[in-house]
């Protein structure tokens, strides 16, 4: 069964380009490290709640949109396997991937604010996306 890395993120409005390009190129990465897909999503319809909701859990300011993204992977071993990979890639960035070096693909957003954890699907319904 496939397994999900799911991502929350505050970013500049004013960024959607900036934040578009980066994720092209950096997801990639995730592409060729066996990822199946990976899907970024611009906030559209993110009501505020009356305890908690996306905004207050990434601090997001009038002036950001929230991002939800998710990757998915054929198991949980080859996300573990991509894991290991950009570990690596931080002890030692000589060796790491170009599209994931910050000064050449730098983040549009605040990093210390993204939320991000590793999912298995308990329940999955439909057809299966392209």
């Amino acid at each position: 069964m496939s397994y999900i890395d799911g991502f929350v993120i505050a970013v500049p409005s004013g960024n959607k380009t900036r934040f578009s390009e980066h994720a092209t190129k950096g997801d990639s990465v995730f592409i060729d490290l066996g990822a199946v897909r990976v899907v970024e999503c611009w906030g559209d319809d993110v009501p505020d709640g009356k305890m908690t909701d996306f905004r207050k859990a990434v601090q997001a300011t009038e002036d950001e949109t929230v991002v939800f993204s998710w990757i998915e992977w054929p198991d949980k071993a080859t996300r573990d396997a991509a894991h290991a990979k950009m570990s690596e890639w931080m002890q030692n960035p000589e060796k790491a991937d170009p599209r994931m070096d910050p000064q050449k693909n730098p983040m549009p957003f605040d990093g210390k604010r993204l939320i991000m954890g590793g999912f298995s699907p308990l329940v999955e319904l439909g057809k299966k996306g392209d």
